[in-house]
């Protein structure tokens, strides 16, 4: 049998316990198409994250307050479709878990018609009771605390959370929180790096931070920021190409050959049979229509 027809085994959150035991650092990325997700697979990101980051980067909303269990939806089927390995994490968007039981019902919802196999959302202590139902019920769960972007409008701005001792204690027992209530791993985002360091050494499930020094158990970006598709990006993130100027200059080169006339070439062009051609244009005699019909009276029954 060859490679490419073995069957590709799906990751689980054993699978990422297990390089959490073992001491490796997880890398995750976000995803939110099919070819991008492929790609990530096929590199070995061993966690996809369908963000509600979609919001911003995919969709041109301002914030991720939009983003609605549909748009979730079409993009969770769209990343499951594309990896194959990855373990699929989905986003629960804004609202989608207010109360316990419309929790539960969306998170099956991601996993059922979305194709994913975990789902996130945000908050320690407040959501702990959200977190253990789900879990109860089968279904995965990855918290995330520090900046939580759904609350922005309660934040104020983007900024790091947990610099003060108050909310630095909060913090950590939001984190320990979140671990009983039984989820498999915790983001931490803008969050100080002596403290997120601290959190994941006080904590038996792994950390992914972003913003958060490189003390956590993994790392995750934002893939339009890991491209460079924008001209500006966070200070946590580190662009690994320049797809914005890769994608400008394909464009203006596109752009410039067909007003020059050079594209297509004869390596893009398809051609015919000038015989069948000739045909087709009624240039032989097989092809010239039969002469009209003349001197039919105008009193003529028809």
């Amino acid at each position: 049998m060859s490679a490419q027809s073995e069957t590709v085994r799906r990751l689980t959150v054993v699978d990422i316990a297990k390089l959490h035991t073992d001491g490796e650092r997880i890398p995750m990325l976000t995803a939110y198409d099919m070819p991008t997700a492929r790609l990530l697979d096929e590199a070995g990101i061993p966690l996809l994250l369908v963000g509600d980051s979609v919001g911003r980067v995919m969709l041109g909303y301002e914030n991720e307050i939009p983003v609605s269990m549909a748009d979730m939806l079409h993009h969770v089927k769209a990343v499951a479709r594309g990896a194959k390995r990855a373990l699929v994490i989905a986003d629960m968007p804004f609202m989608s878990y207010a109360t316990v039981d419309t929790a539960l019902e969306n998170a099956g919802r991601l996993l059922a018609e979305g194709g994913a196999q975990a789902v996130k959302l945000e908050g320690g202590v407040r959501s702990a009771r959200t977190i253990e139902t789900i879990v109860r019920a089968g279904i995965p769960v990855m918290g995330h605390i520090g900046l939580t972007p759904q609350a922005i409008n309660a934040i104020g701005r983007v900024r790091v959370q947990g610099k003060t001792r108050d909310t630095a204690r909060a913090l950590l027992g939001d984190a320990l929180a979140v671990q009983e209530a039984g989820a498999f791993a915790i983001v931490l985002e803008l969050v100080p790096a002596q403290l997120a360091a601290a959190i994941t050494e006080r904590l038996r499930i792994p950390t992914i931070g972003i913003g958060a020094g490189a003390g956590c158990s993994g790392q995750v970006q934002v893939v339009t920021d890991l491209l460079g598709m924008e001209a500006w990006h966070p200070r946590h993130a580190r662009p690994y190409a320049d797809l914005r100027g890769t994608i400008l200059a394909a464009a203006s080169r596109y752009a410039a050959d067909v007003a020059a006339g050079t594209f297509p070439g004869e390596s893009e062009t398809v051609r015919m049979d000038d015989g069948v051609l000739t045909e087709v244009l009624g240039r032989s005699s097989l092809d010239r229509p039969e002469p009209a019909l003349k001197g039919i009276p105008l009193d003529r029954d028809l």
